[in-house]
């Protein structure tokens, strides 16, 4: 039997090492930074203005950070949608990044509101603006959060014994899988809705009507992509065999959504004749190329069957699909994107310490629960 049919176990080990202490003292920066923003306000550790009023923290943390938190939601498609039970050993350590991932962009979004104090006003229909999008995004955003830490329950429950609590949990759990798959395809798309509500002041590169589809299409690419990624970097770091019998599948599948997103992405320009930008000498037209550039590579690298089978080519085409993501979402809502009058923004330190305390944050989580939690498969030693 292999690897991938062993019910998952915690991984044991220490929780206080190098790279722990390391991650610790990037949070404990951060947390500092915040109490600075709390007390004093947005502009004592921002560099956002009244013309630029989205800095780092909503378009990186959130924009980024919720499209780099969809493993769990490809994994939950492909195991309970498309029947794929082969892949049901990935769902826990995919679910828990993205419970981390989503959860700190929720934090994010909290962080960046100027009256933090009103974040209770979205729930409560007499505050919400009902004809807002970011209401939508909002709303879905904090459910699915909820949703996850519910999925993932289960495995706190079978830590600590509760037998009884999690077959109960168990019996319910279709209802919040159900929820976990409609929930980020909503919302994912929303995020590039919003690009269509800012009209001209997006380049037209990034200013399109299938927008939406192009930020779901991407979100599901890196969703697949940090799966491969994370059980890569795990392998590696926690010294275990990587499951290349699911991995060099899950590439197949991979490869063929990002070649789908590239000619929607190609097509659109050329209909729209916005191709035409992207020949122009200008900031704009150069970042585009490389975020395209990152479509493309894992296409070309991963075109054989036999290159899907190499650990080394899997995990840098990850890479340039997680870069692909990164590119697509900081282009549209920083470099693509004015205001117009003058306006200029670039994240302070502060702002970037704080981004670098939530990715430690997450990483630390992330290896704190697979040691202390049944969240990776069990091997035999």
């Amino acid at each position: 039997m292999s690897d991938a049919h062993h019910a998952p176990a915690p991984l044991g080990g220490p929780l206080v090492t190098p790279t722990t202490v390391t991650l610790a003292i990037l949070v404990a920066i951060a947390v500092v930074i915040l109490g600075f923003r709390f007390v004093y306000g947005m502009g004592a550790v921002t560099n956002i203005s009244d013309g630029q009023t989205w800095g780092i923290w909503v378009i990186y943390d959130v924009m980024v950070g919720s499209a780099l938190a969809c493993g769990g939601y490809v994994t939950a498609m492909l195991v309970y949608i498309f029947n794929k039970g082969e892949y049901h050993p990935m769902v826990r350590p995919a679910l828990l990044a993205s419970l981390f991932g989503y959860t700190l962009a929720g934090v994010s979004a909290a962080v960046d509101l100027g009256r933090y104090w009103n974040f209770w006003h979205v729930f409560v229909p007499g505050y919400a603006n009902v004809n807002s999008l970011m209401l939508e995004v909002a709303l879905c955003v904090s459910a699915y959060i909820l949703v996850m830490w519910i999925e993932f329950a289960p495995a706190v429950f079978e830590k600590l014994g509760m037998h009884v609590a999690r077959k109960r949990l168990e019996k319910a759990l279709f209802f919040f899988i159900a929820l976990g798959i409609v929930l980020p395809t909503m919302h994912q798309s929303s995020l590039g809705t919003m690009l269509v509500v800012f009209g001209a002041h997006v380049h037209p590169l990034w200013q399109t009507n299938v927008i939406p589809l192009l930020f779901l299409m991407t979100a599901v690419t890196t969703g697949f992509a940090v799966v491969v990624f994370e059980s890569c970097l795990a392998s590696s770091g926690f010294s275990r065999m990587l499951e290349m019998h699911l991995l060099h599948k899950l590439a197949k599948l991979m490869t063929g959504v990002v070649a789908a997103y590239v000619a929607v992405r190609i097509i659109d320009l050329v209909v729209r004749g916005a191709i035409v930008t992207a020949f122009a000498p200008t900031l704009q037209a150069f970042m585009f190329w490389i975020e395209m550039a990152a479509y493309i590579a894992p296409v070309v690298l991963l075109r054989t069957e036999s290159a899907r089978h190499e650990p080394a080519k899997l995990f840098v085409a990850a890479c340039c699909l997680m870069a692909g993501a990164f590119l697509l979402r900081v282009n549209a809502y920083f470099v693509g994107y004015s205001t117009g009058g003058g306006w200029t923004y670039f994240p302070s330190v502060p702002e970037i310490m704080v981004t670098v305390g939530i990715i430690a944050l997450e990483i630390l989580g992330y290896i704190v629960l697979v040691r202390l939690l049944p969240v990776l498969p069990k091997e035999h030693n």
